[in-house]
């Protein structure tokens, strides 16, 4: 099976211009695919929230939430990091994937080490969307919170961190079809649904700031 090693390919994605990621997602390649383009929504989103941050920090009316505004900046700015990183590890957990299922069939061990994979495939985004959730939280802060001038901006950051979430944990779900422990793919289900229980209290609470604002 390809190990991260072999699938060092992928870590071009995070840098690529954003014409050439998306003509790669057309192409006939798998990757990036749609858990590759969750995570350049997240770091889209995380770059939002950034901006909205930026543009309280020092403005007159909120000095009371400038340090509150710098601690979210900072921390969407590493989170905009780790999802622009998380469109390679997508990539990478469906190649291995590919290449645990192209393994001959006289290979030891082969049936455990396609059930690996498919439990690598579905923690790669379950761990993306558990992090996108931060991000939610964060663009909640800075639509109730942040310079009025930018609550769209704020508030569209929500919802793409949404999607994004969504998105991702839709990748997990199609891989939990694959595995057979039953025990894992029951804890992870349960984890996933308590988180999107919470997203969506964050959510509703978005639009409701939003439409105070």
């Amino acid at each position: 099976m390809a190990s991260l090693q072999d699938c060092s390919k992928f870590s071009h994605f995070s840098t690529m211009p954003l014409n050439e990621l998306l003509d790669a997602a057309a192409s006939k390649e798998p990757v990036p695919g749609g858990g590759g383009i969750a995570a350049m929504t997240a770091a889209s989103a995380a770059a939002l929230v950034e901006m909205v941050a930026n543009l309280t920090i020092g403005k007159k009316g909120y000095e009371d939430v400038g340090l509150l505004m710098t601690s979210i900046r900072d921390k969407a700015c590493r989170l905009r990091s780790r999802y622009l990183d998380g469109i390679a590890e997508d990539a990478r957990a469906f190649d291995g994937v590919i290449c645990a299922v192209r393994l001959p069939k006289d290979t030891p061990d082969r049936a455990e080490l396609v059930q690996q994979a498919f439990k690598d495939a579905a923690s790669s985004p379950f761990q993306l969307g558990k992090d996108i959730f931060v991000l939610l939280q964060l663009a909640e802060q800075v639509v109730r919170y942040g310079n009025a001038w930018v609550v769209t901006d704020g508030a569209i950051a929500a919802m793409n961190a949404r999607a994004a979430m969504r998105s991702a944990f839709y990748s997990v779900r199609i891989n939990l079809k694959s595995i057979k422990d039953t025990e894992f793919t029951d804890q992870m289900m349960a984890a996933i649904l308590e988180i999107e229980e919470k997203a969506a209290l964050v959510e509703a609470s978005v639009e409701a700031a939003y439409q105070q604002r």
